[in-house]
């Protein structure tokens, strides 16, 4: 007679990720929403965001990086900005959390130190958003025009669009500063020399799409490097808080205490 062993749950009704996996989804979606509610509800004036992205323009003019517009018409009508459209869409729905997931799966401490340095930005760019509103190239009056409303069907003005985000909030710009974050993860998790130099190139990638695609000035993209490392540290020391704080309530943190009493 066969003995009878229970019944293992077909795999199509096993929940498709760990209860760990779903925690760290719902923290992203949640963090997300707020970041977003806070970056709406501190939409500035258009006349001020205009005057500030001319002050950023005089900077660029000064300082003898203003390119934007070099880029954009270098471009126009080209394959390459075809592609570059689609790479500023991806660039935070797509490979932000593609690269989320992979480092979670293939490496944990990679992907904590990128998540914490995301969650660290957000955190970072909301009162410089609400203090130093700026727009885009594309609304500036500065003769760039909005590439990827014109080739690519996603209306970046339409009432739809500009009701999930702060049209005003180029500065910093976090496309490319997690654009670079991105990259300098996924290139120490792989091994491969071409993939790790293609990652490499990721934040560099961006950075040219922002500006070909009249929604940066090479201003904004300093800024959103630096804030983004600036996150990095936060991220990394608000780690390192929370680990020296688990370890002194832990049993094992708390021997030494008690041995000394």
């Amino acid at each position: 007679m066969l003995a009878a062993y229970p019944r293992r749950p077909s795999s199509v009704l096993r929940a498709p990720f760990t209860a760990s996996a779903r925690a760290q989804i719902g923290l992203f979606l949640f963090a997300y929403l707020l970041y977003s509610a806070a970056r709406w509800v501190t939409i500035g004036d258009l006349g001020v965001a205009k005057d500030n992205a001319a002050w950023i323009m005089d900077l660029e003019h000064h300082l003898g990086v203003a390119s934007e517009a070099t880029v954009q018409q270098a471009l126009e009508g080209t394959w390459v900005l075809f592609v570059l459209n689609h790479l500023y869409l991806a660039a935070q729905l797509l490979v932000i959390p593609g690269a989320l997931f992979f480092l979670y799966k293939r490496s944990r401490p990679l992907y904590e130190k990128l998540r914490n340095t995301i969650l660290a930005t957000w955190l970072l760019s909301i009162p410089i958003y609400a203090a130093f509103p700026v727009a885009p190239p594309r609304l500036a009056d500065v003769g760039l025009v909005d590439t990827i409303t014109q080739q690519t069907g996603f209306a970046m003005d339409s009432k739809l669009t500009t009701s999930f985000y702060n049209e005003l909030a180029a500065v910093p710009s976090l496309h490319v500063g997690f654009a670079v974050a991105v990259g300098i993860a996924l290139a120490a998790a792989v091994r491969n020399p071409a993939l790790k130099l293609l990652a490499l190139l990721w934040g560099p990638t961006i950075g040219l799409a922002v500006m070909a695609t009249g929604n940066h000035f090479v201003f904004d993209i300093a800024a959103g490097v630096a804030v983004s490392a600036a996150g990095y540290g936060l991220g990394t020391l608000a780690a390192r808080f929370k680990s020296t704080a688990g370890t002194a309530v832990s049993p094992a943190g708390l021997r030494p205490a008690l041995a000394e009493a």
